[in-house]
């Protein structure tokens, strides 16, 4: 795996009137599928996939797929159970760590400043991160997709990165588990004054998503692989919904070169938890990070070449390695970003 380099911070958060406008001619139209039982559903314009829209019935099951709050919900109910306590725990520790805030600013000025304070580190890096996707891979994503890229954000979270990459003018999907006002795809409702007109939300899972095949440019792992419980799987469905020569993008996932120091953080942080919040966290069984033994894994099993981004984090970042060898601690995590074309098909 190569590395393209390092990046630091710039300017300014964009404003405004900076945000690129879509016209008419360029919003593609979204082809749906059942999440239940895969039969195809009616495609609908982009632009009217994030407006109130009539329930879609699938012909074949009777599944039917409903807006709530401007949100689709596409989990039946069998897969709302299997989540329900792992959304339900998410959602504790997320409030109590100061995930969200009252505030319309909080979230406009995400990744570039946690307004709270109370993870400005973590926002740190997500900046970075989200600066060095800016600058260095998606102009050329961009010139390949006529300017204007379909990209999944997977993951989504509040979303922060849907709202910055809607603000570039490209047409992103906000897909997450998670659909409160707080922390989930509800909060997404604070970038709709910044917006011509809001992305478009789904609750989904990673493993069964409700798009048609060969449809995106990209798919965004925005700092979610990691709960993915089958990482071929999850793979495998991103790579579904891509165009031939689209690309997956796996951002801020812990990274260990052994598969020791990766283990040894789990059980790490189901205890820490544990003492915390009074539960370990483990509703879902999360791969929790990756590995090169992994990511060599992941490309035999699917035919792609991984490049690994190295973001520059500062020195204090770049000098944990060493201080914990020093120290004799366990190795401990990298953000790295990877990104994957899919091959032809």
């Amino acid at each position: 795996m190569q590395s393209i380099g390092a990046t630091f911070i710039a300017g300014q958060l964009p404003l405004a009137q900076h945000v690129s406008r879509l016209t008419p001619q360029s919003v593609p139209y979204i082809e749906l599928c059942c999440p239940a039982c895969s039969a195809s559903l009616p495609a609908i314009s982009y632009h009217s996939l994030a407006h109130c829209h009539e329930p879609l019935e699938c012909l074949r099951c009777r599944f039917v797929v409903a807006q709530r709050g401007g949100i689709w919900l596409t989990l039946p109910i069998d897969r709302l159970s299997y989540y329900a306590r792992f959304v339900d725990e998410y959602a504790t520790v997320r409030k109590a760590e100061g995930r969200g805030s009252d505030s319309p600013n909080f979230y406009l000025s995400l990744p570039y400043c946690d307004l709270t304070q109370r993870n400005s580190w973590q926002w740190k890096i997500r900046a970075r991160t989200y600066k060095y996707l800016e600058r260095s891979i998606l102009p050329s994503l961009a010139e390949a997709s006529a300017d204007r890229l379909s990209a999944l954000d997977l993951g989504a979270g509040n979303g922060w990165l849907s709202y910055r990459l809607a603000a570039l003018g490209h047409c992103p999907i906000a897909v997450d588990l998670q659909t409160d006002a707080y922390d989930g795809l509800g909060a997404a409702i604070h970038y709709q004054s910044a917006l011509p007109g809001l992305f478009p939300r789904f609750q989904a899972e990673l493993d069964r998503l409700p798009f048609a095949d060969d449809q995106f440019d990209c798919a965004i792992f925005n700092a979610s692989f990691h709960y993915s419980e089958d990482y071929d799987h999850t793979l495998a469905e991103a790579i579904r919904c891509l165009r031939p020569g689209g690309t997956i993008l796996i951002a801020d996932t812990p990274f260990y070169t052994r598969e020791e120091s990766g283990l040894r953080m789990v059980e790490e942080r189901r205890n820490d938890f544990q003492k915390r919040f009074g539960f370990k966290s483990k509703a879902l069984a999360s791969r929790e990070y990756l590995s090169t033994e992994r990511l060599l894994a992941l490309e035999t099993q699917h035919n792609l070449e991984f490049t690994a981004h190295h973001v520059w984090y500062g020195v204090r970042w770049a000098c944990r390695p060493l201080i914990a060898k020093l120290r004799c601690r366990r190795e401990p995590s990298q953000f790295r970003l990877y990104s994957t074309q899919v091959k032809t098909r």
